[in-house]
């Protein structure tokens, strides 16, 4: 069925563009990393990025100084001190700085980590207001981003403690800064996207919806880059001259690096077997399969597998 929302851009429009979109390196979360990850800018300095949707995580992060563009889905955001934004698991979101420092904390919060006694705070997430692309952004005054400096630094320090109680004390700061967040309430202006922007999020969120593989029978239809281009209306040379200009990469290096990320969260994620993975993922057997992940990884499947899961054991020993 035909888009007519997109139209079809020939080559002569495309070569007179002006790019607007600067470079944009696209990142997935690593398949092990933990269920609540908390950074401070001044140790964690912000870069510009895309990542696509089914992260799986709640993100939320804090502006104590600097500027910078946040564009979540298709509405845009020019975000400076004192704002605060939240980004649900489901949308594609952008980051470009546009000031030589940013400072202030970001966290990220998979649903997993709540467990069944904090499952109200997750409904709290779940039913927050502005975890909405429409909503995403809340201006702050100074005494309540104070505030909200002040929880997540409080986050921070106990995450990086070892209180049995830790858990707790930090979604009572979680909560605390919903809570602020929320009377606060007054929502940021948001901006249009470019169209070469679209485009990008357009790809990407055809390239997500792609790879669905959430049971033992499910099949990967794999997409070639002109298969996408058509999707979206556009050129083949088109689309692939844009996405490589705006990513670095070419359309046929994202789908085989989606690829890539999906075999590896089904093999850190599931117990599923070589072959079912192999299967899953529409390769024509296990011996494919492995052949793709090894040139991609410099490992089989199986040793990468294998080496994760120590490496995740080591990790859950030290914390205990």
């Amino acid at each position: 069925m035909e888009n007519i929302g997109i139209p079809r851009i020939e080559l002569e429009k495309f070569a007179a563009e002006e790019y607007k979109v600067s470079l944009l390196n696209v990142e997935h979360y690593p398949v092990s990393s933990g269920q609540f990850i908390i950074e401070n800018r001044d140790d964690y300095p912000v870069k510009d990025y895309i990542s696509p949707h089914r992260r799986k995580f709640y993100k939320i992060f804090h502006m104590t100084s600097g500027t910078g563009i946040l564009t979540i889905g298709l509405h845009r955001y020019e975000m400076g001190p004192d704002e605060i934004a939240f980004v649900h698991p489901d949308e594609i979101m952008s980051w470009q700085t546009t000031s030589e420092e940013t400072g202030g904390h970001f966290c990220l919060i998979h649903p997993d980590y709540f467990g069944h006694d904090s499952e109200h705070v997750l409904q709290l997430l779940r039913q927050y207001p502005y975890f909405h692309a429409d909503k995403a952004v809340i201006q702050l005054q100074d005494s309540q981003s104070s505030v909200i400096d002040g929880c997540f630094a409080a986050m921070l320090k106990e995450e990086r403690g070892n209180d049995d109680d830790k858990k707790q004390a930090i979604l009572l700061q979680l909560q605390l800064l919903l809570l602020e967040s929320k009377r606060a309430g007054k929502n940021r202006i948001e901006m249009p996207v470019s169209e070469s922007y679209g485009y990008i999020y357009q790809f990407l969120s055809l390239l997500e919806s792609s790879f669905q593989v959430q049971q033992r029978d499910s099949l990967v239809k794999l997409k070639t880059a002109a298969e996408f281009a058509d999707q979206l209306h556009v050129h083949p040379n088109y689309l692939n001259a844009l996405i490589k200009n705006h990513t670095g990469k070419t359309l046929r290096e994202h789908i085989q690096d989606r690829l890539l990320h999906e075999a590896k969260s089904l093999l850190v994620q599931t117990d599923w077997n070589i072959n079912e993975i192999s299967d899953g993922l529409g390769f024509s057997g296990q011996a494919a399969f492995t052949t793709f992940f090894r040139k991609k990884v410099n490992v089989s499947p199986s040793l990468f597998r294998k080496n994760t899961s120590m490496s995740n054991q080591a990790i859950h020993q030290s914390i205990n």
